[in-house]
């Protein structure tokens, strides 16, 4: 079922009938107040639970704690996307799910609650990946996992069109700081100790809350912090989102003040537009944060680290190889790939605006072994995004913050060789979902050992505010001790990579989307 094959009140309909479904308790079922769950792979399951409603283009409101007995035993709909064709997406999308031990008040368990990525554009937490059964019984935490409002359902700009739009650019944020304080007043009941609640996020989950860090409404709602391939540096700029929403409206046949027409619009035509080529960054449209002074008053990590972050410690990661996830190395764009050609192609993929033959010159003089298509991986992968998380992490130690671990994953799939180590192979391991649709981790000894380590270091920061692993020193400037965690085991390294940082560093970072 697409998003772009469904009225709005289809969509609506669809939110409403999966969650809003009077509780029929089976014999056993476990309840929690008005929710009844149900019993998965050892573990207690309350899934689709809503924690706020929304109007379109509004900010959020909490769901009353009262009400009638609930079943919580699907998960919700998915924010309307242009990807996951194949899940009921609906507007009405606030929903969340927990995994837990046991739903004992007195438990007191650490809390693990996880945000999705997909570019704040597209993603699930439907996603078997990150099903959180496993992480809760084999790390002894309870899990929580949010879906939220993305693209220009959740981020578009629309304050040029009156006050009564000020929190247009970041209801997405607010839907996430929302599911926070639902966690905060209600995870108790389920077993979970607010007062230790860890957010962790891949990739666009991991932006979410390095921007998080930077918003007022979000302090003090989660004591630590963890993101995998995520980074924001910067914001969008509201003049940079404003020439978006002026693209969304020109691609849906919408005069430039015609807001009505865009708040009243069938779901699927602003889906269907964003297609269209964004006026900033060129491909498809893209809607993040914006700078908008209230939510967001400043920049997460520029100029320095958000003061309001650094009580907060924090593991930072980052796979070896994200671009083999991102470009297929059976594809189009390694096709004849050499010597010849490799400047443009890499040219072409990269964030930093560098001479690419000196940056492929470069290269080729400190690794010259290297075959052109290793040489593309490791540079499209440097020059991307990965220059944000270790800007992240030197303004945390500039700083002083309370403690920065950083880790990076070199375990190649032994699922596709051709992959290696890419964007989003470190999920599997810190959920425990090896043999999950959707995984390369492979589940042989290796991989499990693997997945023992990164969810031993993730369940201890949650718990202690430290990884559970004592060999794991932190990030300070100018060591930058790193975990490498390579096949099954794992090492400290400074500056696993200094070559290509100091490379890189030649250009200024320039945030994706700001």
């Amino acid at each position: 079922m697409s998003g772009v094959e469904l009225s709005r009140r289809a969509l609506i309909g669809i939110g409403a009938a999966v969650i809003a479904a009077p509780a029929l308790a089976r014999s056993g079922d476990p309840v929690v107040g008005r929710y009844t769950g149900m019993r998965e792979n050892g573990v207690l399951a309350f899934k689709g639970i809503r924690y706020g409603r929304a109007e379109r283009f509004a900010p959020p409101v909490p769901e009353p704690s009262t009400g009638p007995a609930l079943r919580a035993q699907q998960s919700g709909p998915i924010a309307p996307q242009r990807g996951n064709p194949d899940l009921p997406q609906s507007e009405d999308c606030l929903f969340l799910n927990i995994w837990t031990p046991e739903a004992n008040p007195r438990a007191r368990r650490a809390v693990m609650v996880y945000f999705h990525g997909g570019a704040y554009s597209n993603g699930t937490v439907t996603d078997p990946l990150t099903h959180g059964q496993r992480l809760a019984a084999q790390g002894d935490v309870v899990v929580v996992t949010v879906n939220q409002r993305l693209n220009a359902l959740g981020y578009a700009w629309l304050k040029p069109f009156g006050q009564r739009f000020a929190d247009s650019g970041n209801l997405g944020q607010l839907d996430l700081i929302l599911a926070l304080q639902w966690v905060r007043d209600h995870i108790a009941e389920f077993g979970g100790d607010p007062r230790r609640v860890m957010v962790f996020g891949q990739s666009g989950g991991g932006a979410k809350i390095a921007t998080l860090m930077a918003m007022p409404a979000a302090r003090g709602l989660f004591h630590s912090a963890a993101t995998m391939s995520g980074q924001q540096v910067t914001a969008s700029g509201p003049g940079n989102a404003w020439k978006r929403t002026q693209a969304l409206m020109v691609a849906m046949k919408l005069a430039p003040d015609d807001v009505e027409g865009l708040r009243t619009a069938p779901t699927e035509a602003i889906v269907e537009a964003l297609a269209a080529t964004d006026p900033v960054i060129g491909g498809s449209l893209y809607f993040g944060p914006v700078l908008d002074m209230t939510n967001l008053p400043r920049h997460p990590f520029w100029p320095d680290a958000a003061p309001q972050s650094l009580a907060v410690p924090m593991i930072l990661g980052n796979t070896a190889e994200e671009t083999r996830a991102f470009i297929d190395p059976r594809g189009p764009k390694l096709k004849g790939l050499d010597w010849t050609n490799i400047a443009l192609r890499i040219a072409a993929e990269v964030k930093i605006d560098l001479d690419p033959e000196w940056v492929v010159a470069s290269y080729r003089a400190q690794f010259p072994n290297w075959s052109p298509e290793r040489l593309f991986y490791a540079a499209t992968t440097a020059g991307r995004s990965w220059p944000g998380q270790v800007i992240e992490a030197d303004e945390r130690a500039r700083a002083d913050a309370k403690a920065t671990w950083v880790y990076q994953l070199d375990r190649p799939s032994p699922i596709d060789p051709l992959r290696g180590a890419a964007h989003t192979d470190d999920i599997p391991y810190v959920f425990g979902t090896l043999d999950a649709p959707g995984s390369y981790s492979g589940n042989d000894e290796r991989a499990q050992a693997t997945r023992d380590l990164m969810m031993k270091a993730f369940t201890g920061l949650a718990r202690t505010g430290r990884p559970g692993l004592e060999s794991w020193s932190p990030y300070t400037l100018p060591d930058r001790a790193t975990l490498v965690i390579g096949d099954g085991a794992a090492a400290m390294v400074n500056d696993p990579r200094r070559f290509e940082r100091e490379l890189w560093a030649t250009g200024p970072y320039i945030q994706p989307g700001s």
